[in-house]
């Protein structure tokens, strides 16, 4: 059973390294968005729309990653696409840290070398796309379905942990060193540190199998009892499994909208509320925000790591609490903390009071998020829809939150023109629209199974049909 065991968490562990370069790639750009307004913003003279672009370009990536990621795995395998992302994450990385290769001169910055910039990044945010949705099903369908949970919700922590680790590595980089010295070579070290574990990542996938779902769509069907019999350890068991996705791998999907749009409108208000609260616009601009605020440049970076560290610790907590409390009511609460926060930053900054206080009202945000929309959007995601049009809303939601990603992250310079107060309040109005959103129109889903939750959307659809008849 320690054998059985050991093994699981192995396969779990090397798949949730996809979950860990999905943090590390999305916040990198923390460190680095500075460095990148003077080398480029500033030398080419461009504007707020062109820097809030750059900073945001590998959400590009995301969504075209979003968008394939059902069809690469199914043709290729869910094994092979992560091997795919991990090549991704590793060329983005270095390409990222010196765009000039090939065909630019260093300090010879030209449109062409922007442009450039921006590609390189969105082939790391293809990576983060794939890695978004194919983490947790490679999790998903090599787990046993008593712990399939609490091994999926690993791959979330894996991104904050990511997130985390590269706020200390571009603190650690920045640290002592001059202004000028982070804006010509500091923010390329930082791009570049990823392909240290891009590299582990892609080594360590060849000694896991690919899934058994995926191997008997493909009729390899005794390689997948062999690898059922060894993550559920017992023939009886695998054989029980085997028989199980053998009758539902070769059922066609029906229609998106034949649980009614209210259950497509609610997976992508959910993804899209996830964003417009500024989550990301506190991970992507935080050095800018506490430099703003007086801290020194590796002061400002080291602020970031105390902002990790917060999302680490809540969402700890929120795995802890969401099957004791539910999912609702953290959300909820999480909801209404946010405002808190972004209406304390928000007030601070018209008074021109952008010190410390700002930072204790930015932990506040950080901390409800993480103990709401941030891990528990996925976890609804994951068993709130029927599950006939569960993979169709799936692909659906994670589009909606990366474009809602980019949206709000590329848009924060502009903003910014008409006021940091206005900019946080926006996103205070935002997280109030999200407390309303659940209160009307999220259902809770701790301690039902998916048939109930399927039923729930069936009953409203039947209702919503009587009420058009009558």
């Amino acid at each position: 059973m320690k054998k059985n065991t050991r093994y699981i968490v192995t396969l779990t562990l090397i798949a949730a390294l996809g979950g860990l370069l999905f943090g590390y790639d999305t916040a990198v750009i923390s460190g680095a968005e500075q460095s990148l307004q003077v080398y480029f913003m500033e030398s080419l003279g461009l504007g707020t729309f062109a820097h809030g672009l750059t900073v945001s370009s590998a959400l590009i990536g995301c969504i075209i990653g979003g968008l394939i990621s059902g069809f690469l795995s199914n043709r290729i395998g869910r094994k092979n696409s992560l091997l795919v992302a991990a090549v991704l994450f590793f060329v983005s990385a270095l390409l990222s840290a010196y765009p000039e290769f090939l065909f630019f001169t260093k300090d010879n910055q030209t449109m062409g070398l922007f442009i450039m910039f921006n590609f390189y990044r969105i082939i790391g945010g293809i990576g983060v796309g794939l890695a978004s949705g194919l983490g947790p099903l490679y999790i998903s369908e090599t787990s046993p379905a008593n712990i399939r949970g609490k091994l999926v919700t690993l791959n979330n922590l894996a991104i904050i942990f990511g997130m985390s680790f590269v706020y200390f590595v571009n603190w650690r980089i920045a640290a002592g060193q001059e202004l000028s010295w982070i804006h010509d070579i500091g923010w390329r070290y930082m791009f570049a540190s990823e392909a240290i574990p891009a590299l582990l990542f892609f080594g360590l996938l060849f000694l896991v199998p690919e899934t058994p779902r995926y191997l008997i769509s493909k009729n390899k069907d005794q390689e997948a009892l062999t690898i059922l019999e060894k993550v559920n350890n017992s023939k009886e068991k695998a054989n029980a499994i085997y028989q199980e996705i053998k009758q539902t791998v070769d059922v066609k999907n029906v229609r998106v909208f034949s649980y009614g749009k209210l259950v497509v409108i609610v997976g992508i208000l959910l993804a899209a509320f996830q964003q417009f609260v500024g989550i990301n616009v506190i991970l992507y601009y935080a050095p800018r925000i506490f430099a703003e605020m007086g801290a020194s440049s590796d002061g400002s970076m080291f602020q970031t790591v105390i902002i990790g560290i917060v999302n680490f610790i809540f969402v700890l907590i929120a795995m802890l609490l969401v099957d004791r409390v539910g999912r609702r009511l953290l959300m909820i609460v999480g909801s209404i903390g946010m405002a808190v926060g972004m209406f304390g930053v928000a007030a601070l900054a018209y008074l021109d009071q952008m010190g410390i206080g700002a930072l204790i009202f930015i932990l506040i945000f950080v901390a409800f998020y993480n103990l709401s929309f941030g891990p528990l959007m996925w976890v609804l995601a994951s068993e709130l829809f029927p599950n006939k049009v569960r993979g169709q809303i799936m692909a659906i939601t994670v589009v909606a939150n990366w474009g809602s990603n980019l949206l709000i992250s590329s848009t924060f310079p502009s903003l910014l023109e008409f006021g940091a107060g206005f900019a946080y309040t926006f996103y205070g109005v935002m997280c109030v629209l999200a407390l309303l959103f659940v209160l009307k129109l999220v259902p809770e889903t701790k301690g039902k199974t998916l048939e109930e939750i399927e039923k729930y959307w069936e009953d409203k659809q039947a209702k919503s049909q009587q009420n058009k008849a009558v």
